[in-house]
């Protein structure tokens, strides 16, 4: 065991039991309620803040592993007592920030900046969670746990990154996806690391049943890789850190970041609430959820107040990943737009579509989650809900590269009932200087 003066347990959120790391638990076995990691928050305190901002930036995109991983970085905030020889890191984090002037400024806002988590190993947000869980499940065989397989439902990115870090770590996978739902590039990732595919007809809530029913007899050696399992949470919460890192520990107004399953937003208000609590930061940013309508029980929930929440059947939406009806973080989520004062927002396909090949322009390749957050950004604006001259974050959860089919359909006007307003096409022209400098004339006359 590493020797550190810094803990975390789980708690569960519903009865506050709690319980070692080094169990094999992904809700309470008391209460069946969901299982947060916790902190000893008197520990982290006893560093001040400037020591803490100096130990971040001494390790950001070091080349000496495990700190040319930006969650493995801020390790003492993640998992303090994992030893450094179980760390399975494939450099995930430490993604670029990128400025977007022009955009914010047709929008009035002060300044824009779009996270662009999707430049990291496998292409998406999911590898800053795989890496902790991997980790914590590697160290978990090695002292004598019985895990044969580590299993996930996923609509695409989820099982990219598990398939990935695991196939690395040697650490056999179980795949279970909806048939003919997710992107060509999303699934020959698990293909080619090696995991076994399982393709289901029928849609995410479908595979995430069957993937909790294999997981929760300890007795089968399948461990459970999805958010609900709240180590992943862990790795994600670095993101919103890392961001306020980046900008010289300044603190935007908002944060927007697309929703499915809703770890990703209860991880990136847990993130704040450590640099808050450590008076690293003196205000907690607002964040907003972006939800597709096709998908959107989150949204619902939040025009009732979370007063009630309806799982809904999950419709086809371009924005594949959050194309879940009835997400297992949905107590987590509620507690975290709770505590920031947060709002949540949808977005029609038209809206998401063209609204990704406007940004486009600008220099961006937006997957379709992060268009859903930028139609939503843009919708927010009109409302005057986010107000001008304030300061936004928008996390980009994955790579454009990833979803070339949702590009080249939207160009070339194919998208089911989408007015593609954006259309760019090659030109097409014979080999002749003399037509093509006439053409080059035309378009800038």
């Amino acid at each position: 065991m590493l020797k550190t003066k810094y803990k975390a347990i789980f708690r569960c959120m519903d009865c506050n039991s709690e319980f070692s790391l080094d169990e094999i638990l992904f809700r309470c076995p008391k209460c069946n309620g969901l299982l947060d990691v916790v902190h000893d928050i008197d520990a982290i305190q006893e560093t001040s803040p400037l020591e803490w901002k100096q130990i971040f930036e001494s390790r950001f995109r070091q080349a000496k592993h495990p700190y040319s991983s930006g969650v493995w970085g801020k390790k003492e905030w993640v998992l303090p007592e994992l030893h450094e020889d179980h760390i399975v890191s494939l450099g995930e984090g430490g993604t670029p920030l990128v400025p977007v002037p022009r955009f914010s400024k047709k929008l009035n806002l002060e300044n824009l900046w779009i996270k662009q988590c999707g430049i990291s190993h496998t292409g998406s947000f999911k590898d800053l969670g795989m890496t902790v869980l991997v980790s914590k499940v590697k160290e978990l065989i090695e002292k004598g746990k019985y895990i044969k397989a580590i299993s996930c439902a996923s609509t695409g990115d989820t099982s990219a990154a598990l398939a990935s870090y695991a196939s690395y770590a040697n650490i056999p996978v179980l795949i279970f996806l909806p048939k003919d739902r997710i992107s060509l590039a999303q699934l020959i990732q698990p293909i080619a690391n090696g995991a076994y595919v399982f393709s289901i007809d029928t849609d995410f809530d479908g595979c995430m049943k069957i993937v909790q029913e294999i997981t929760s007899n300890p007795e089968n050696g399948i461990y459970l890789a999805n958010s609900m399992n709240p180590l992943r949470i862990e790795g994600q919460k670095t993101v919103g850190i890392e961001v306020i890192q980046q900008l010289g520990w300044y603190v935007p107004d908002w944060f927007l970041i697309p929703g499915g399953n809703l770890g990703n937003v209860s991880a990136l208000v847990e993130g704040f609430k450590l640099l808050y609590e450590t008076k690293i930061i003196s205000k907690i940013p607002r964040v907003a959820v972006a939800q597709s309508h096709n998908a959107n029980p989150f949204y619902k929930s939040y025009l009732n107040r979370f007063l009630s929440f309806e799982p809904v059947q999950a419709k086809k939406t371009l924005a594949s990943a959050i194309q879940i009806g009835n997400p297992v973080s949905f107590k987590r989520a509620k507690r975290a737009l709770e505590y920031c004062n947060g709002v949540v927002e949808e977005v029609t396909e038209e809206e998401l579509a063209n609204t990704s090949a406007y940004l486009d322009t600008f220099g961006m390749f937006t997957d379709p989650h992060t268009g859903v957050a930028l139609a939503s950004l843009i919708k927010l604006k009109q409302k005057g809900i986010i107000e001008e001259k304030e300061t936004v974050v928008v996390i980009s959860t994955a790579h454009g590269l990833k979803f070339v089919e949702f590009k080249v359909q939207y160009h070339k006007k194919e998208l089911p009932n989408i007015h593609s307003q954006y259309v760019n096409q090659p030109i097409m022209i014979e080999p002749e200087i003399t037509k093509i400098q006439e053409k080059i004339q035309q378009l800038f006359s």
